[in-house]
């Protein structure tokens, strides 16, 4: 049997290295052709000695000559940059990408791999926040498959399964709530990066673990799911289920509801993506519902976490706003994370930059382009200003009245 060939996009991240532990299992049928890094050189050298892909690109190219002297005694090819990314996707050996990069960064790539006619395991799901009309016309025109790795809409995949043309009454996708959902207004004003980084189930990166404590994964989840599986925001409903067993469920017209459950480990739904259709057997722990015997689900609270209506109002209007949603959260959760700003100002940095930036009905990759850099040019400067921590009150609330 040929094996499936893998092309990771972000192997040095949580995803990437997940993965890895994922094809590390099924050697026998899934084998690496490239990995990409952006800054992790020395984990992407010990990742290419172990798989030896025919390609490695380290897209910081400051740190090209240290990886290509480190692998100089192997066959690999070395490349450097973010096109050598673009390029490598295109490979015609590659039958998937599993685009693991976070943020922006991805949607180059994206489209790359689409018009190359490769299949997409798809765990950035900027890529459709940023640009989710433009990605879906781009694969229905090349038909070229994209299977969610997110656990949530991997859930939904799942669910939808055969059911063929059964109408969808409305997606029910869940949320562990964070670290942080217990917490007062006054409370969330002190947190720290350390203590939101402390997520109580799952084990991702530093930007989507914040994101996930803010309820702006939550809303990037809800817009990635709108282009998927083709529904309107209207559809999907968002429920906090702090024990993240049930993965997200889909009900029907007809009131019945499918869930699909399993313990939060990403290398379950990273495995289904790469080996589907097929189910092959892991050593993954499975649910014990004796362990589990308490299942629970509340309403979000969008008054003290607002970035998850950001993102409802943001696909609501469509056009270049969902990009300046995702560009100014990058730059907030940047700044948070470096200690700049507190946990609250991130949502009002996003708000502010959301009612300041022009926005454009247009689907168009040059929009998205300008919009992004525009975005975070000033999401930038309400940081900078030393009066940011007092956000003038014109507009606090203002983008959501």
């Amino acid at each position: 049997m040929k094996k499936r060939q893998i092309a990771i996009l972000g192997s040095t991240g949580s995803i990437g290295t997940q993965a890895l532990d994922v094809i590390r299992q099924h050697s026998d049928c899934l084998e690496i052709y490239a990995l990409t890094a952006n800054n992790q050189a020395d984990l992407l050298i010990r990742q290419a000695r172990e798989f030896q892909p025919d390609t490695v690109v380290i897209a910081n190219e400051a740190h090209y000559q240290t990886v290509k002297e480190a692998l100089s005694d192997l066959p690999i090819k070395v490349r450097a940059g973010s096109e050598s990314i673009n390029y490598v996707v295109e490979s015609e050996p590659v039958d998937m990408v599993l685009l693991a990069m976070v943020g922006y960064s991805g949607l180059q790539p994206a489209i790359h791999a689409i018009r190359a006619g490769k299949a997409i395991a798809l765990a950035n799901k900027e890529t459709l926040v940023i640009a989710g009309e433009l990605i879906t016309k781009l694969a229905l025109e090349y038909q070229t498959p994209i299977l969610p790795v997110d656990s949530e809409h991997s859930a939904i995949f799942q669910c939808l399964a055969g059911e063929q043309n059964n109408p969808v009454d409305k997606i029910l996708l869940t949320a562990s709530g964070g670290p942080f959902r217990n917490l007062s207004p006054e409370e969330l004003k002190f947190v720290t990066k350390n203590e939101a980084l402390k997520h109580p189930n799952w084990n991702m990166g530093a930007k989507v673990t914040i994101d996930s404590a803010s309820l702006m994964n939550k809303g990037f989840e809800m817009i990635e799911a709108r282009w998927l599986f083709d529904v309107q925001p209207s559809q999907i409903q968002v429920l906090i289920h702090p024990q993240s067993i049930i993965h997200s469920m889909v009900q029907f017209k007809d009131t019945s509801i499918k869930a699909q459950l399993g313990m939060p480990d990403m290398r379950i739904p990273i495995q289904y993506a790469l080996t589907y259709p097929t189910r092959l057997a892991s050593d993954f722990e499975a649910v014990d519902f004796t362990k589990f015997n308490q299942l629970t689900f509340e309403e979000p609270d969008t008054k003290r976490f607002p970035n998850l209506q950001f993102a409802f109002e943001a696909i609501r209007q469509g056009g270049n706003m969902p990009c300046i949603l995702n560009a100014a959260n990058e730059i907030a959760v940047a700044a948070f994370l470096q200690d700049r700003i507190g946990f609250l100002e991130m949502s009002e940095i996003i708000e502010k930059t959301m009612a300041t930036v022009p926005f454009v009905a247009s689907s168009d990759l040059d929009v998205y382009i300008r919009t992004n850099d525009e975005a975070r040019t000033k999401a930038a400067e309400f940081i900078n200003n030393s009066q940011f921590s007092t956000l003038n009150s014109q507009f606090n609330g203002s983008f959501l009245n």
